[in-house]
């Protein structure tokens, strides 16, 4: 057997009509590499320079930077200084839901670079993850904690998906608990595990843990060049190595294009089905992203409802 012979065997076509998301196409390709946007976590306990060491770091990644502070406004305290130049959203209430229309808008305002100082709100704080949680069992009158993940999860997994599909780079902070410990005669506070659902490391390609002395220690890197790199008070020349490993691909598609390719005036509903498809295979369709009327959506329920339309109104061709 061929290896086309095999490729088509194994390739779900999707059949005109038969719907979005009907069938998969499970058909190898090449492996290239495609121009990336950083998806960026730092960790530490307070006054590590988890604030400074993002900013430092959005500076160097893009022109434009965007802050949605959970911090109460403790990132503009920065502004101005050392040349850092920013928008922010003060945020008050962390409904996971909240953070995914932040992120829809700050898509559609087109900024380079969004710092989520911080990204622990939205498990602990006032309408986080803890509380729809349960705020759900309650609900239900089952008191049962399982049946509170259970409803609340997907809410969470939409987040984790708006922010690993924003079109441009993303950075995130994560308070630490933390503990005092003795060493000789001296006391010092360490950092224990972040202020999140355990396995969140894996939804970054870099990870670096902050700690009083704002030493930063990296504890994931995709990027080879930072792996396991221990830096004290990083500056810009983190982000110049990041750029460098990020821009060493072709240019790719992004949840902006895929979204402006759903809109074009001259769709058609089979083009649709298409670009659902294509947009699967980039794992995109829970990015954020505004619908034409500009309300918060995600990009697969927005390509869903331009088709629909463009069916019922005769444009399946």
């Amino acid at each position: 057997m061929t290896n086309n012979t095999i490729a088509g065997a194994v390739a779900a076509k999707t059949q005109p009509g038969a719907g979005f998301g009907a069938s998969a196409d499970f058909t190898f390709r090449p492996a290239t590499k495609e121009q990336a946007k950083a998806r960026i976590a730092f960790d530490g306990p307070s006054g590590s320079g988890k604030t400074m060491t993002s900013l430092i770091t959005a500076t160097a990644l893009g022109k434009r930077v965007a802050v949605i502070d959970t911090e109460r406004g403790s990132a503009s305290k920065y502004a101005g200084v050392g040349g850092f130049t920013f928008d922010t959203l003060e945020m008050y209430r962390h409904d996971p839901r909240d953070l995914v229309k932040a992120l829809a808008s700050a898509a559609s305002a087109g900024y380079d670079v969004v710092v989520v100082d911080s990204l622990s709100h939205f498990w602990s704080g006032v309408g986080g993850m803890l509380e729809q949680v349960d705020a759900a069992a309650k609900r239900t009158q089952s008191g049962s904690s399982f049946v509170g993940w259970k409803e609340s999860a997907p809410l969470e997994r939409s987040m984790i998906n708006a922010l690993v599909s924003y079109p441009g780079h993303v950075i995130a902070t994560m308070r630490v608990k933390t503990e005092w410990v003795i060493e000789g005669k001296t006391p010092r506070k360490v950092g224990l595990k972040p202020e999140q659902r355990a396995g969140i490391e894996y939804e970054f390609d870099i990870v670096g843990d902050l700690d009083p002395e704002n030493t930063l220690v990296v504890s994931k890197s995709r990027c080879p060049s930072l792996s396991s790199a221990v830096i004290s008070k990083p500056d810009a020349s983190f982000a110049h190595a990041i750029l460098a490993w990020l821009d060493d691909g072709t240019a790719a598609e992004d949840a902006m294009s895929l979204r402006a390719e759903a809109l074009d005036g001259d769709a058609t509903y089979q083009g649709m089905l298409a670009l659902h498809a294509k947009t699967e295979r980039k794992g995109l369709l829970g990015a954020a992203v505004l619908d034409g009327d500009g309300n918060p959506s995600s990009l697969g329920n927005l390509i869903k409802a331009r088709g629909t339309m463009l069916r019922a109104a005769g444009g399946a061709a």
